[in-house]
């Protein structure tokens, strides 16, 4: 039990420490490390029929249907971590990036090729090279395109913050686009 803890903390350290570096996913760290369904699960357990289930069989049933020790645990190693390796990892990217962009895009390789190896082998059809050449060219405009000028109303940045927590437990997203594309879906 103590050993399992332990490593669940030490793996909230290093979703952590992924979250602040800029462009890298937490979600890809908790999937590199096994624990992103188990994550996914426990979140998606938060519902308003807690409720429900506190009345009738007290908190420590509601504790143990959202996996509670385990979200608390995790997200303890998230939060020394964040705080710990904040200046840290800013100095690095100050001072060393390419050593410290080299280890997280090779964590965001071996989750690709970790995916690969548990998907079917793909069909290469027109509809799939279709698709694949959509995806290549949204990339490319998000890296050219403007951002937005806005007013950072309440509403703004309670939007583009609940869009961006997302992105920090997707498995390879980006926060910094999906709080572009936020800005851009407020705005219209």
């Amino acid at each position: 039990m103590i050993k399992n803890l332990v490593s669940t903390y030490l793996k909230g350290i290093a979703m952590g420490a992924a979250d602040v570096v800029p462009g890298v996913s937490g979600g890809t760290i908790a999937f590199i490390t096994g624990i992103y369904t188990q994550l996914l699960e426990s979140i998606r357990r938060i519902t308003p029929s807690l409720f429900t289930l506190w009345r009738k069989q007290g908190i420590k049933a509601v504790w143990q249907h959202i996996n509670g020790t385990f979200l608390c645990v995790l997200m303890a190693g998230i939060l020394s971590s964040i705080a710990g390796l904040a200046k840290g990892i800013s100095w690095m990217l100050t001072n060393h990036p390419i050593p410290l962009w080299s280890f997280f895009f090779g964590l965001i390789i071996a989750s690709a090729l970790h995916i690969a190896k548990q998907l079917p082998a793909p069909k290469i059809t027109l509809r799939t090279v279709l698709a694949a050449l959509i995806g290549i060219g949204f990339a490319y405009w998000i890296t050219i395109a403007n951002p937005l000028q806005l007013t950072a109303s309440p509403l703004t940045v309670f939007l583009s913050g609940a869009i961006a927590i997302c992105a920090m437990i997707y498995r390879g997203s980006r926060a910094v686009l999906f709080c572009y594309c936020s800005v851009c879906i407020v705005r219209f």
